[in-house]
């Protein structure tokens, strides 16, 4: 066990233990170990994600994760969003990972998937944090200028929502429900907004909303809380 001392008021315990089995999360050597823990921080499998998941949540642990930014669509992940049971960390747009020197010569002989930092190449992931630890920016408004008119913001063929095409153009005087895509969750403030569903909950075996007969991306169905004044 090391101890480091931080300051008076806080103190952080490492403890460095040795598994005897491959740990895997869900064997019952590695769930001992999480039953003890008070927060939990690490980046999972993407490919087990929801069972991870799953696991943090059947033990009631508090916890900050990275998953792959498409989970959010997920139908185990997403009514835990819906239900303010987890949600986005503060993630910067395009989440940097270091990379061994052979793949970064070459993403350059490439010229894409990368970006140069101090001169150190990094991969650009589709990545985000998840956490059910609260934080002050969660809870900042989100500033609503632009007004609707129909003709900027039609309704969706399948389903009797409007198209909002990017976060930044929420009206600020409608109060009925907005497709927005899957990326305003990283501004969501659940004291604004209130989370309805997602597009495939709505519209059965066509999967997503169209406009004019043009499929859209993944939508998030929202409606504001309150009447901006």
């Amino acid at each position: 066990r090391t101890f480091i001392h931080i300051s008076s008021l806080y103190h952080l315990y490492l403890f460095y233990h040795s598994l005897e089995g491959d740990g895997d999360f869900r064997s019952g050597e590695c769930i001992d170990l999480l039953k003890q823990a008070d927060i939990v921080v690490t980046n999972p499998p993407f490919s087990l994600f929801r069972q991870y998941v799953a696991q943090l949540m059947e033990y009631d642990k508090k916890f900050l994760i990275i998953g792959n930014m498409n989970a959010v669509g997920y139908k185990e992940i997403f009514p835990l969003i819906k239900d303010n049971k987890l949600w986005l960390g503060r993630t910067p747009r395009g989440m940097l990972f270091d990379v061994p020197e052979d793949y970064a010569q070459e993403l350059i002989k490439r010229a894409s998937g990368y970006k140069l930092v101090d001169g150190v190449v990094k991969v650009m992931g589709n990545a985000s944090w998840y956490t059910n630890l609260d934080y002050r920016q969660r809870h900042e408004d989100l500033f609503l200028y632009k007004k609707y008119s129909p003709e900027e913001y039609p309704t969706y063929d399948n389903y009797d929502a409007i198209e909002v095409s990017r976060t930044a153009d929420i009206p600020c005087d409608y109060d009925g429900e907005m497709g927005v895509p899957i990326t305003f969750l990283d501004k969501y403030n659940p004291d604004q907004f209130e989370i309805i569903g997602v597009d495939t909950w709505f519209t059965g075996k066509l999967g997503r909303f169209y406009v004019k007969g043009s499929r859209k991306y993944a939508r998030i169905v929202i409606r504001r809380k309150e009447i901006q004044k």
